[in-house]
């Protein structure tokens, strides 16, 4: 039984994938989210870094794939596995990755709305639709708008 299967609040989970420059993890954005983890913000379940070869074929990588900084920058969640993803997951995130490139895909549950959640499940409610704004879209948005009270 997993945590997932045993917790009374569950917020909503969400993942994403992402892919390095140059095809190298640096492991440079992991104090952020483990500070992210931290402070409850969120929950790691999944983490799995892929390699996609220039021929296209999508392979898991381990630790001993990465240089010595990447390596224990990643540590932290390597084997984080809620049993979420499965190897069609991973080939399915495969297809987003540019050929030639390392990437890794993160399943985290957003915790700092699992009261709010449990909270609509118990009063019956049920979510109907949900999405997300791209952050350069809102960017680019907001940078015509300066553009314009300039003119």
């Amino acid at each position: 039984m997993t945590d997932l299967q045993t917790a009374t609040e569950v917020g909503p989970i969400d993942y994403l994938i992402v892919e390095y420059p140059n095809g190298k993890p640096t492991g440079a954005a992991m104090p952020t989210l483990i500070d992210l983890v931290d402070r409850g913000i969120i929950r790691v379940l999944d983490v799995a870094l892929l390699a996609k070869s220039e021929s296209g074929e999508v392979s898991a990588l381990g630790l001993g794939d990465l240089n010595t900084q990447a390596a224990i920058d990643f540590a932290a969640f390597i084997g984080a596995s809620s049993g979420l993803l499965d190897e069609s997951d991973l080939a399915e995130a495969g297809k987003a990755l540019q050929p030639g490139v390392t990437g890794a895909v993160l399943v985290y549950e957003n915790s700092w709305a699992a009261p709010f959640a449990t909270a609509l499940r118990d009063a019956g409610a049920q979510l109907v639709a949900n999405g997300r704004v791209n952050v350069d879209d809102i960017l680019a948005t907001l940078d015509q708008i300066d553009q314009e009270q300039e003119a």
